[in-house]
C-alpha cells in the first residue's frame, strides 16, 4: 500500500517515541532555536545492515553538533530489542523505540512485515532519513524500500555542512509545483 509522502519545505509530522535513554523523544523538537535534527529511521535489531549504518552515525556525532545538528534514530522495535541492538552500536546519539504503523506512515515510510524466517517481531519501517530544519520544517528527506539504498553518511554530511554555511535561508529543493 502506497503512503502519501512527507514533503520538502512543509512541517515535519508530529512524531514522539519513547527515548531509550528515558521520556519522549519528539522527533520534530530540535535542541535550540537555531537547530537542526537529522532523523534516521532504522529497520530494527534483525537488520545488521542498519547496525553498520547506525555505527557510522556515531563518527558524524561531534561535526554535526559543531553545525548545530543533532541526530537522532528510531525504529519499530521493542525497548529490548533496540537496547540489544544498541549495545552492538554504542550511540552517542539519541535513540526511540516502537514507532507505530499510523507513525510510519505519517512519516510516509515503506512498512515490511516480517518474513522468510526473519528475526523481526512486528511490521517495521525501511529506512527513512530526514533533516529538520529549527522551524520545524523538511530541508531533506530520503525515503527507501531496502536497507541497501540508504544515502552515504560522508555525502549527508557533506551536504548538511554546505546548507548550514549558506548566508540566508537555504531552499528545500523538489518544491516546483
Amino acid at each position: 500500500m502506497a503512503t502519501p509522502k512527507p514533503e520538502p519545505g512543509q512541517s515535519f509530522p508530529n512524531v514522539s517515541v519513547p527515548a531509550l535513554n528515558g521520556g519522549d523523544l519528539d522527533l520534530s523538537q530540535t535542541k535550540g532555536p537555531d537547530d537542526w535534527t537529522l532523523v534516521v529511521v532504522y529497520r530494527g535489531k534483525h537488520c545488521p545492515i542498519c547496525t553498520t549504518y547506525l555505527r557510522g552515525l556515531n563518527e558524524l556525532v561531534a561535526p554535526l553538533q559543531e553545525i548545530g545538528v543533532t541526530i537522532v534514530a528510531v525504529s519499530a522495535d521493542s525497548k529490548a530489542r533496540a537496547t540489544a541492538q544498541m549495545a552492538e552500536v554504542a550511540p552517542t546519539y539519541e535513540v526511540g523505540y516502537d514507532l507505530t504503523v499510523d507513525q510510519m506512515t505519517a512519516l510516509g515510510l515503506y512498512i515490511s512485515s516480517p518474513r522468510l524466517g526473519m528475526d523481526a517481531e512486528r511490521p517495521f519501517a525501511e529506512p527513512g532519513l530526514f533533516l529538520i530544519d529549527a522551524g520545524g520544517n523538511l530541508k531533506v528527506l530520503d525515503i527507501s524500500n531496502v536497507p541497501f539504498a540508504r544515502p552515504d553518511l560522508g555525502a549527508v554530511f557533506s551536504g548538511i555542512r554546505f546548507m548550514r554555511s549558506m548566508t540566508g535561508d537555504y531552499p528545500a529543493n523538489g518544491t516546483y509545483v
